[in-house]
């Protein structure tokens, strides 16, 4: 059995996590931890000195999660992450302590297999597209912007191509942020929070004469357990940093 210890959950994804965690025969928890809770841990340490844990799931909020894989990376504790918001120099050094130390690290912007095989068909059509934006929607209560789903589709397109606003004017924006962020190979996101939504993401490809577009809609959060126990098996298996769960499906 794989010793399980979840951060951050009384969360709306740290619930879901809790729960499939707990009904997965390969699984066991050990520990829940939030740092708002009364009747549980509320620090990976504190949990630490009472649990063995082999693999920690973390869904806090962006300003926690480096410090939380830190912890974990130079304490023995394979991480699984789900916490969106780390930047590139923070990953880089998670790679580098976790290569260091032998110590597993799992790292996905989305744990749901319909929106990482969106990200991978978004990849194969960059190679035949001159052109590409991304706009990503999500509840009002996601703190970061972009999302990271948003960002690794880019990363992953930029791989195909140097320059996704082939033919574009010198724009002028009479709004600041009208034509949203750029980010790798001038692939322009465009952040949407409004209750009702849950992760919503359309990556929109062009080409003279055609348009293409890719979305996958999340309805419910079950739909990332699937995902999420999966990269527990692999990280529980290996001691590997992965950046992706399209790596391992």
């Amino acid at each position: 059995m794989i010793k399980v210890a979840v951060c951050g959950a009384l969360g709306k994804m740290g619930k879901e996590v809790v729960e499939a965690v707990e009904t997965c025969p390969q699984t066991e928890l050990v520990a829940k931890i939030d740092i708002a809770a009364e009747n549980m841990y509320h620090s990976i340490e504190e949990a630490q000195r009472v649990c063995e844990i082999d693999v920690l799931i973390d869904f806090t909020q962006p300003k926690s999660i480096y410090a939380n894989a830190l912890y974990c990376l130079n304490n023995n504790i394979k991480i699984v992450i789900g916490t969106t918001g780390l930047k590139d120099n923070e990953i880089e050094e998670l790679k580098t302590l976790s290569e260091k130390n032998d110590t597993g690290c799992f790292i996905a912007p989305n744990f749901s297999t319909g929106a990482v095989l969106m990200m991978m068909f978004a990849k194969q059509a960059a190679k035949y597209f001159d052109n590409a934006e991304i706009i990503e929607l999500h509840h009002n209560q996601k703190k970061d912007a972009p999302s990271g789903t948003a960002i690794k589709t880019a990363l992953m397109m930029s791989e195909e191509k140097s320059t996704f606003a082939s033919g574009n004017c010198t724009e002028t924006e009479t709004i600041s942020g009208a034509r949203g962020g750029t980010s790798y190979s001038d692939i322009h996101i465009h952040s949407v929070r409004m209750p009702g939504y849950i992760a919503s993401q359309e990556v929109i490809l062009g080409a003279s004469g055609q348009i293409m577009t890719i979305r996958h809609d999340t309805m419910d959060r079950k739909c990332y357990m699937q995902g999420i126990l999966l990269a527990v098996r692999h990280v529980a298996e290996n001691n590997d940093f992965v950046y992706g769960l399209d790596n391992i499906m």
